[in-house]
């Protein structure tokens, strides 16, 4: 068997029964289940949800996307093995331990298959819960241009490239395109402030201006919960997106739940802990790909410039990367996942084949 069968890449192709289109995103796929299955599992299961609450499957890929594209690799390789096996293993160790130590639900129910969650819809909070313990990446770019303001806060003048921050900042973007917001425009994944937030919290889906306080809440004890347990395996965790969301558990409560993924490469910095004490960055995480894919080109601000993205697109489509450069990529997500769960990441042979053989042996949703 070849590396490129062993790849998830097309995951919205499943036979799974639904009434509704499949959306797509770039790594994931989810198929909205029907009213009958929904209540029917929620029953079988015992799933602490309403009875009449929205289920859907949830189907990771091994695909990679980066500077907003996605990218292939000689050979057929339209992804990386092991990716979303990894990917899914970190976010269920993190979303285990957050219930654990009584931070907060997330959406995964139920968990078939390594590329599988079973989740509930959610309400989402529009924000993209950013927070940052170390000065590198955009931020630095920023600051390096003469930005001293980032998201309503101040920032310390003389700071270093990859330095660690007096404190941990939350620097909040939009999730999605927003109107009528005054002062934030009309486009996605641009910063706000925390009084953007407060003045506007409706806009922003949180049901009561207290909420603010609270996502605030989730997102530091979330980063302070990974950043020590990835200090024990002497590893840096450098900065993370989170995204919150709204359900009502079996008694009717509304909760503020971690919603996509948490602490993973896909949405985090993590550093090399030995390799930051002697003065170098070694990333496990996807700013490797990222950093690689600039090299990689001659002309690296294609890949910078949001008014270049034709050529962009252009760039990722007509180009197979190196199956080296996948085989590197999946050696960094392996790698780092089995650091953080313990246990060695087992990679499916025909992983589309085990998906549909569960979810219509056990679960009753494949015809």
């Amino acid at each position: 068997m070849s590396l490129a069968d062993k790849v998830l890449a097309v995951n919205n192709d499943l036979p799974i029964r639904t009434d509704a289109p499949v959306h797509s995103g770039k790594v994931r796929s989810v198929y909205w289940l029907t009213d009958a299955d929904s209540r029917r599992l929620i029953e079988e299961k015992g799933y602490d949800v309403a009875a009449d609450a929205p289920l859907a499957i949830m189907v990771i890929s091994d695909r990679i996307s980066a500077f907003d594209c996605i990218w292939h690799g000689e050979g057929g390789m339209n992804g990386v093995p092991g990716k979303g096996a990894a990917l899914n293993a970190i976010s269920n160790h993190w979303f285990k331990l957050f219930r654990e130590q009584g931070l907060a639900d997330s959406h995964i129910l139920d968990i078939p298959h390594p590329f599988v969650w079973i989740v509930q819809k959610a309400r989402p909070v529009m924000i993209e819960a950013i927070c940052r313990q170390y000065i590198t990446g955009s931020m630095w770019r920023s600051y390096a241009k003469g930005e001293r303001e980032f998201c309503g806060i101040q920032i310390a003048e003389d700071l270093k490239k990859d330095q660690k921050l007096p404190e941990l900042l939350i620097t909040p973007s939009t999730k999605g395109i927003l109107e009528g917001i005054p002062g934030v425009p009309a486009v996605d994944d641009v910063n706000i402030t925390r009084s953007d937030i407060e003045n506007n919290f409706a806009a922003f889906n949180f049901t009561r201006k207290d909420d603010i306080n609270r996502y605030e809440t989730l997102l530091k004890e979330g980063f302070d919960v990974i950043s020590n347990e990835l200090a024990k395996l002497d590893q840096v965790f450098v900065d993370t997106k989170f995204e919150f969301g709204y359900v009502n558990d079996a008694a009717g409560n509304e909760k503020l739940i971690y919603m996509d993924e948490v602490g993973t490469p896909d949405s985090s910095r993590i550093w090399d802990g030995p390799a930051y004490r002697e003065g170098k960055v070694v990333e496990n995480s996807k700013e490797d790909f990222r950093q690689l894919l600039l090299n990689h080109f001659p002309d690296p601000d294609i890949l910078l410039n949001k008014d270049r993205m034709d050529e962009r697109q252009a760039l990722a489509r007509d180009n197979a990367l190196p199956e080296e450069v996948l085989m590197k990529v999946s050696a960094t997500y392996v790698g780092i996942a089995e650091k953080i769960t313990g246990q060695t990441l087992t990679l499916s042979d025909n992983p589309k084949a085990e998906i549909i053989d569960i979810l219509r042996d056990q679960y009753g949703l494949i015809d």
